[in-house]
C-alpha cells in the first residue's frame, strides 16, 4: 500500500512538474517569422498577464467587415521598462502594430512594434522573435 502511495505521489509530482513547461513556447513554435503582418485597429481589451501580455483589437478588412485580432506582447514588466503604463492602451485607442502571422491561421500574431496616434513607436515583441532581420531585444530606455 506504501508502495502504490509513492508511485501515485511520484507520478503527480512530475506531472504537475510539466504543466509549467508547457504554458510558454518559442516564437518559432506559434508564429512565422517569414510572414510579416501590419495591423491597423482599435483596442477592444489589454491584457496585463504573465507571461506575455495580450492586446485585442479590430481591424477593418479591405472588404470592409471588422475582424478582431489578439497580437502576444512581451512579459508585462518588460514592456513597462519600455515606456508602457497600464494606462497605456485604453479601450478605443487607435494603433499600428507590426508583428508576424501565426503559423495555425488564425487572427492572431506576435506583436514587434507599436505605434500610437501620436506617432510614438515602442518595441511591444517578446525579446528575441527568432524571425529573420529581427535583432536582439532593444536595451531599455534609461
Amino acid at each position: 500500500m506504501k508502495a502504490k502511495l509513492l508511485v501515485v505521489a511520484g507520478t503527480l509530482s512530475l506531472v504537475s512538474a510539466t504543466v509549467p513547461l508547457l504554458a510558454h513556447h518559442s516564437f518559432n513554435a506559434e508564429y512565422d517569422g517569414t510572414r510579416p503582418v501590419t495591423l491597423k485597429g482599435t483596442v477592444t481589451k489589454m491584457e496585463w498577464i504573465n507571461p506575455h501580455a495580450w492586446i485585442t483589437l479590430d481591424v477593418k478588412s479591405p472588404d470592409g467587415k471588422v475582424v478582431t485580432w489578439r497580437v502576444e506582447a512581451g512579459a508585462p514588466n518588460a514592456m513597462f521598462r519600455r515606456g508602457f503604463r497600464r494606462d497605456s492602451l485604453p479601450v478605443g485607442t487607435e494603433i499600428v502594430v507590426e508583428g508576424f502571422l501565426a503559423k495555425n491561421g488564425s487572427m492572431s500574431a506576435n506583436g514587434r512594434d507599436l505605434t500610437f496616434p501620436d506617432g510614438k513607436k515602442l518595441f511591444v515583441g517578446s525579446s528575441g522573435t527568432g524571425a529573420p532581420g529581427d535583432p536582439k531585444e532593444p536595451k531599455d530606455p534609461k
